[in-house]
């Protein structure tokens, strides 16, 4: 019974990511200046993430730097870089990838957020007297919601795909930090 709730669940985060990406995507407008000159760097902002994980045992930190196009006050969207270090006991992964996100804001302390994520994972297990390593890619969904104040938004996040054994997260649940200028 709890596999098709959880089924049922991803299917709706999928959903929503959908709805979120393809409504920035139509919302881009490419508006110009009176001499003809684009705008588009007037509306692309910088920053980026950190991310922390703390379960028994484990630990798991990342940054991101990202680049977002600000389509208007509500709706943005872009692409990060991800470097990501998780240790668990002995255990030890490091992960670097890409990700495409998209940025709502229904009212301006609140954010939704809706990020894909593609990681290479290269992990080292040390099980006593035999060493195992693996590389491998690694895909994480997540949707995250954060209270913003001005440049910066602190907030909760969760791995829709989340996977114990493949993950390079600690757990399904993120707590983020935000800051673009």
């Amino acid at each position: 019974m709890q596999i098709v709730q959880f089924s049922c669940l991803k299917k709706i985060y999928v959903f929503f990511i959908i709805i979120l990406v393809s409504t920035s995507c139509f919302a881009q407008n490419q508006s110009q200046s009176l001499s003809g000159t684009s705008t588009f760097w007037s509306h692309v902002r910088f920053g980026g993430g950190l991310g922390l994980g703390i379960t028994n045992g484990g630990f798991n930190a990342s940054v991101s730097p990202s680049a977002i196009y600000q389509f208007n006050e509500q709706f943005a969207s872009g692409a990060s870089a991800t470097f990501n270090y998780a240790k668990y006991k002995e255990d030890k992964r490091t992960a670097y990838g890409g990700s495409i996100l998209s940025l709502y804001n229904p009212v301006h302390f609140l954010q939704i957020s809706a990020e894909l994520e593609q990681l290479r994972v290269n992990q080292r297990f040390d099980l006593g007297t035999t060493i195992i390593e693996e590389n491998y890619w690694s895909p994480a969904l997540f949707i995250g919601l954060g209270y913003t104040s001005n440049l910066v938004t602190v907030g909760i996040r969760y791995d829709v795909l989340f996977d114990n054994n493949k993950s390079i997260y600690a757990g399904a649940w993120m707590p983020f930090v935000r800051i673009y200028l």
